[in-house]
């Protein structure tokens, strides 16, 4: 009787005596981290709190919230962003050292759930992690897109949608008349039909049925890329994330991506693209279909691949 009435009268050292296990387990851990941290070279880093460690310095500009705790810490800073331990270098002459001495270390991206969902399980060449694949996926872009021929000859391109450009600017501020004009907008949209005409041979302005424009798709997943996710910082609250609606958004935009990059495959399948002058004019669709068919590189590349690397944007 006079044990129940103790336990009656104190709720709060019941609770106490439950929970005393787990409070010396959690007391084990961090002891130990903190040993195993401080036998460690690492850099400055700013006091954390326990589990979310220095999220809660990174106000809404991460970028100025930085750049204030660089200035404090030094130019070579570690931060503990959840359980993800991140190095910050804010120096020319350290991202000079770490790009020319140790640039293979330094040469992965990070993996979250938005470019494993998004990015067709890190296949797109900006994701992809280094390796063979990477290596040649980059060459291909730089080959095909970027070399100094093919930049030329896409001259009279860039010069068609800055003229549609500044035909829409015109039109619009006869319209508005003194009212503003969302440039912004304007640019993107020039930026997006400049890009799809590069890379893909068209601008794909119109929607197609139930395919959202390009731009809109770019938009959406460029959100979605900067959005915060729980599970990026907290491994074991990825659930959280899902229940939220943040995975089903991410799988249906990817899902209108990935509609429209098989409609632009099957496009350039079916149709031979021939120039004035007789020659045949490739495009990087074209250009990854004719290593598709001849097999000239040293892994499959199929056509999630294929997709994948056509978002290069």
């Amino acid at each position: 009787m006079e044990n129940n009435y103790l336990w009656e009268l104190d709720p709060l050292f019941l609770c106490l005596y439950l929970l005393l296990p787990s409070l010396l387990l959690l007391l084990f851990v961090l002891r130990n981290k903190s040993r195993s941290k401080s036998q460690l070279n690492l850099p400055p880093s700013p006091p954390s709190f326990p589990i979310i460690g220095n999220l809660h310095q990174l106000a809404k500009d991460p970028h100025r919230s930085l750049r204030s705790l660089s200035e404090k810490y030094g130019p070579l800073m570690l931060l503990n962003l959840g359980r993800v331990p991140t190095l910050v270098v804010s120096s020319p002459d350290l991202v000079g050292e770490i790009v020319n001495t140790n640039d293979v270390v330094f040469s992965g991206r990070p993996k979250t759930t938005a470019t494993e969902i998004l990015f067709y399980e890190h296949k797109n060449v900006l994701f992809a992690p280094y390796g063979e694949y990477w290596r040649q996926a980059r060459k291909i872009c730089v080959v095909e897109l970027l070399s100094l021929k093919r930049v030329q000859s896409f001259q009279k391109v860039r010069e068609q949608e800055v003229d549609a450009l500044v035909k829409e600017i015109r039109k619009e501020g006869c319209v508005s008349g003194s009212r503003p004009i969302n440039l912004s907008k304007m640019l993107i949209e020039a930026s997006n039909h400049l890009m799809s005409r590069c890379v893909l041979g068209h601008s794909y302005k119109a929607e197609d049925g139930s395919i959202r424009r390009l731009g809109e798709l770019s938009n959406d997943m460029s959100m979605q890329l900067m959005a915060f996710g729980f599970g990026d910082f907290f491994p074991c609250l990825r659930w959280i994330d899902v229940l939220r609606g943040f995975v089903g958004r991410m799988r249906s935009t990817f899902r209108d991506f990935d509609a429209f990059n098989d409609q632009v495959v099957r496009e350039h399948k079916a149709a031979r693209k021939v120039g004035h002058d007789g020659s045949e004019v490739e495009d990087l669709v074209d250009v990854l279909l004719r290593l598709q068919q001849d097999s000239m590189l040293d892994f499959e590349l199929t056509q999630d691949h294929i997709k994948a690397i056509l978002q290069v944007n």
